[in-house]
């Protein structure tokens, strides 16, 4: 029973993927994501949706999906766990948690 996870869902989507930008559609995706993780939108600790979930929000193939959540976990923002899916991490990288190194 996982009743103490948070999962969002999408009503809408108000971030699009720019077909006729310069960059990949995977790295405006991560993008995406990155900013609503660090805007606290995605939670710390929170599950994100599931790939089919963001393929079909963003409008993108789900190799696309794997491939930014692929960048956020080298980032350092999230934390996939087999057949539970991506987390975002308790503790941002970047950000001061107040407290200092010994």
């Amino acid at each position: 029973m996982h009743a103490s996870c948070r999962t969002f869902t999408f009503e809408c989507v108000e971030e699009k993927i720019n077909p006729a930008a310069a960059s990949y559609h995977y790295e405006q995706l991560a993008k995406i994501i990155e900013n609503k993780i660090r805007t606290g939108e995605f939670a710390a600790g929170s599950r994100l949706p599931g790939e089919m979930i963001l393929s079909q929000e963003y409008g993108v193939g789900s190799n696309t999906v794997r491939r930014a959540l692929d960048i956020l976990r080298e980032r350092g923002l999230l934390v996939t766990v087999r057949a539970r899916g991506s987390f975002v991490v308790e503790q941002l990288p970047g950000i001061d948690n107040g407290q200092d190194e010994q």
